[in-house]
């Protein structure tokens, strides 16, 4: 096989005699359009502009080194955003939220929520392993009609002024939350579409891009250093 070609196809049949497949499918850019808890942070933050104040005051010491500390500034706003919120209060807007997020047209990926339900009705061991916050994600799927989906995510917590990320569950962080789930490398398929995705991809017999340009597919590929399946799903 040429380990330089995306292959546009995703391998659907189990072998004969083996157990069920541990599938895992990133969430925000895979399943849905766009980020969920980014864009409710920026609703946080469009609702109430003095949120953005806050969020700038507190960001304004680490801007002379950027782009390295570009993810402490967005710290910053997410929890000028959380500033206030219990954790009744946050899963009160989360709710509503995601509730809005699932009303809105073209805002999930179809085929992606249809290779998810042929996933489970094959019997695969399906997890979702996400950035998006726990509580939110878990909302969204409860609308869509996947309750009950086994899902790892980042999490919050309380502090002095409202709630702040305990966990952001991306990149290594994902193996590792597989490991405390008890879910070992390998596993049978990943589906991912960023950088964050790549440990979680290299330890998947069969890694699956989503909507990745050919440029993006060669780089993971040189990254992986074997071919990968690429999908399109719109």
């Amino acid at each position: 096989m040429d380990e330089n070609r995306c292959i546009d196809s995703v391998a659907d049949d189990a072998a004969p005699g083996a157990g069920p497949r541990t599938v895992l499918f990133d969430f925000d850019g895979v399943l849905m359009r766009g980020d969920a808890f980014e864009t409710f942070v920026r609703m946080r933050l469009d609702r109430a502009p003095w949120r953005k104040l806050v969020g700038l005051a507190l960001s304004l010491p680490l801007l002379p080194t950027l782009p390295f500390t570009r993810r402490w500034v967005n710290k910053a706003f997410i929890a000028s955003a959380l500033l206030g919120l219990d954790e009744d209060g946050y899963r009160a807007h989360a709710q509503a939220h995601g509730q809005m997020l699932v009303r809105q047209p073209r805002r999930f990926h179809r085929e992606a929520l249809t290779q998810l339900r042929r996933h489970l009705a094959d019997g695969d061991r399906v997890l979702v392993v996400t950035g998006c916050e726990e509580y939110l994600v878990r909302t969204i799927f409860v609308e869509l009609g996947l309750e009950g989906l086994p899902i790892l995510a980042s999490r919050l917590r309380p502090g002095p002024l409202g709630l702040r990320v305990a966990l952001h569950n991306v990149g290594v962080r994902k193996l590792e939350s597989l490991k405390g789930a008890g879910i070992e490398p390998p596993w049978a398929m990943a589906y991912g579409d960023s950088h964050w995705d790549l440990p979680m991809l290299h330890a998947a017999e069969e890694a699956i891009l989503v909507n990745a340009t050919p440029k993006w597919c060669k780089r993971v590929e040189r990254t992986l250093g074997r071919s990968v399946t690429r999908v399109h799903w719109h």
